[in-house]
């Protein structure tokens, strides 16, 4: 689901992936729904790809994303235009083990951001393939069991 949601390097707001050719990728901005073309010189992150700073290790943006949503009981979070202490609070509530020097509330405030766009969107499935392909086989042997 993620892998097909776009953050676009000096640009506000997440895209969906819509096609790709060999010179780059068109893209469809989920607010306005406008589509353009973005060429490979343009830096482009699937969500799915971007993880979260910890103290022990990087955490899937899917995982930040879902503790969210458990958090919101699959509501809106606070607004990202927040003061920078409750942003700051708020993720720390959500991710008690970020790490405080590399992760700034820059950051924190773009992860808030892109939670509440894809709420808006009713695009809150947050779970990755590995996620759901584990899913599928434990309900295949819960199902084979009985």
């Amino acid at each position: 689901m993620l892998k097909d949601i776009l953050a676009i390097s000096g640009e506000p707001g997440l895209y969906k992936l819509v096609s790709r050719n060999a010179k780059g990728v068109i893209i469809e901005n989920l607010d306005t729904k406008k589509r353009m073309p973005y060429y490979n010189a343009t830096k482009i992150s699937s969500l799915e790809d971007i993880a979260i700073f910890t103290e022990d290790d990087d955490k899937p943006l899917n995982e930040i994303l879902q503790a969210i949503k458990d958090k919101e009981n699959s509501g809106p979070a606070i607004d990202h235009k927040s003061a920078k202490d409750e942003l700051i609070a708020y993720f720390k509530e959500v991710v008690p083990d970020y790490d405080e020097d590399r992760v700034y509330a820059s950051h924190i405030k773009k992860i808030i951001n892109w939670y509440n766009i894809l709420q808006k969107h009713d695009l809150m499935d947050f779970e990755s393939k590995e996620e759901k392909e584990e899913d599928k086989n434990s309900d295949k042997e819960e199902t084979s069991k009985e």
